[in-house]
């Protein structure tokens, strides 16, 4: 038969380990977190964004928006530019007060820290769509390379 004392003694060593663990999962979880959070600072962002200039009533903003538009946000193309969509009719974002708007409608321009990087004016299909915004990656990429 255990005494009381040694009762004692074991549930105080029971507790003891018990907040050793506690500490040592939460010591881990910060270190985890802490970690993360650091890779997540130090990944390089990226700045540009392809603005589409558009107005209501457009058919081909909304042929664009029926073949192309769903699936954009989930390319590789919009993790380095993603889709900004900028009425023509509404007063310019001051980050945009150095891009030229035209009437003419999409009018999708690649722009990189305010900077614009290339323009694509119209859409007639997603082929023509994907190789110019081809063209237009690649040139931020070799501006970067700079």
């Amino acid at each position: 038969m255990i005494g009381l004392s040694n009762m004692h003694t074991m549930l105080y060593m029971i507790r003891n380990q018990a907040l050793q663990n506690t500490v040592m999962v939460m010591r881990q979880f910060f270190a985890i977190t802490l970690s993360i959070v650091s890779i997540a600072l130090s990944a390089p962002s990226h700045a540009a964004e392809l603005v589409m200039f558009e107005q209501a009533g457009c058919v081909w903003c909304m042929r664009w928006n029926r073949e192309i538009g769903p699936a954009y946000p989930n390319t590789d193309e919009a993790k380095i530019a993603p889709l900004r969509r900028v009425d023509i009719h509404a007063p310019l974002p001051e980050d945009l007060a150095g891009i030229r708007v035209e009437r003419f409608t999409p009018t999708f321009v690649l722009v990189d820290d305010g900077e614009e990087i290339g323009r694509m004016r119209g859409y007639t299909g997603d082929e023509f769509f994907w190789f110019l915004l081809g063209e237009m990656l690649d040139k931020l990429e070799s501006r970067g390379a700079e």
